[in-house]
């Protein structure tokens, strides 16, 4: 599920501040030195590592750049106010010359290749579908696009999806109302697939819409946890680390995570919520519990992976590829 490149961890200076949209800013970030960054591919996000109450704040926000662009990656956050922090300090302390640290990039939303491509953005959502968009048109694909948004001032990078036309379906809500997913995903499309990201609602919807259409049609991207319900209970387990044969026990109260971190057992991490795959781990035995947003019903049906900062076991017993 992972990108297969290597993330790296570093600090990055902002090249660049805009206003993108109502409550959006756009940074601009690149290396102090002007080398080049990792390369990356449509649909890839970076973890912006900033301070907090809490010994810091990690969250995560697509590249909406240009990919071909080694010397600068580029990101859009919204400021939310109902949120936790991250976005007010993005907006209010991330100005022009400022450093950031961040890791990255990786791609669990990745453009897959079909025939054709249907996608959809909601607000902010779409800052990992505008590079698949220009992806796709540069690869002469069929696709199209429909993009909503509360007012037009709140949505994003209108002026780089003009040039695409007729192709692009512009629908502020309160020009349009919601957006009609039932006249563009009420009948299944041979070879197309759907790619979606944007508010939870949103995602919900097109889901529904999408039941019908053969497996494995839809991916979407979320930048919030939904909470999925357990299949096993939530009860102790051992876990053993094949490489160093340690077993540890899990507890009703915390995470394989926790319990490894506790352990002294040195493990990439981030959102510790199951959305960003930053902990995704190689499962060699026993079922794993899924509780994560990101994995595709294909993923969790073959159980030979996890993401250990909230999924758990079905069984007394997992071996685990640390």
């Amino acid at each position: 599920m992972n990108d297969p490149l290597s993330p790296v961890d570093t600090t990055l200076t902002v090249a660049s501040r805009t206003v993108a949209a109502d409550a959006v800013v756009s940074l601009t970030l690149s290396r102090p030195d002007g080398g080049a960054l990792p390369p990356w591919t449509p649909g890839a996000h970076i973890d912006v590592l900033l301070p907090g109450d809490d010994g810091g704040l990690v969250r995560q926000y697509s590249l909406c750049g240009h990919p071909a662009n080694r010397e600068t990656w580029q990101i859009a956050v919204l400021r939310e106010p109902g949120g936790r922090g991250g976005s007010a300090y993005v907006h209010d302390h991330l100005g022009e010359g400022a450093t950031v640290r961040v890791r990255g990039p990786r791609n669990n939303f990745p453009l897959r290749p079909a025939a054709r491509h249907l996608f959809i953005a909601g607000g902010v959502g779409i800052t990992p579908v505008l590079p698949m968009v220009e992806a796709a048109e540069a690869a002469g694909s069929d696709w199209r696009l429909l993009y909503g948004g509360r007012t037009r001032t709140s949505m994003a990078f209108l002026d780089r999806l003009a040039p695409h036309g007729d192709r692009v379906l512009i629908r502020p809500q309160d020009e349009y109302g919601l957006l009609d997913l039932t006249a563009h995903l009420g009948a299944p499309e041979e070879g197309t697939l759907v790619h979606a990201c944007g508010p939870e609602p949103l995602l919900r919807a097109v889901q529904e819409q999408c039941a019908g259409w053969p497996p494995g049609t839809l991916g979407v991207e979320r930048f919030a946890p939904v909470r999925a319900a357990g299949t096993g209970p939530a009860a102790a387990f051992d876990v053993e680390l094949a490489r160093s044969g340690l077993v540890l026990t899990v507890p009703p109260g915390r995470s394989v995570l926790e319990t490894l971190e506790e352990a002294g057992v040195a493990v990439d991490f981030s959102c510790r919520e199951g959305t960003c795959g930053t902990c995704e781990t190689d499962v060699l035995d026993g079922r794993p519990d899924h509780r994560d947003t990101l994995l595709t019903e294909d993923e969790r049906a073959a159980g030979d992976t996890m993401l250990i900062c909230v999924s758990r076991s079905c069984g007394p017993r997992l071996v685990l590829d640390l």
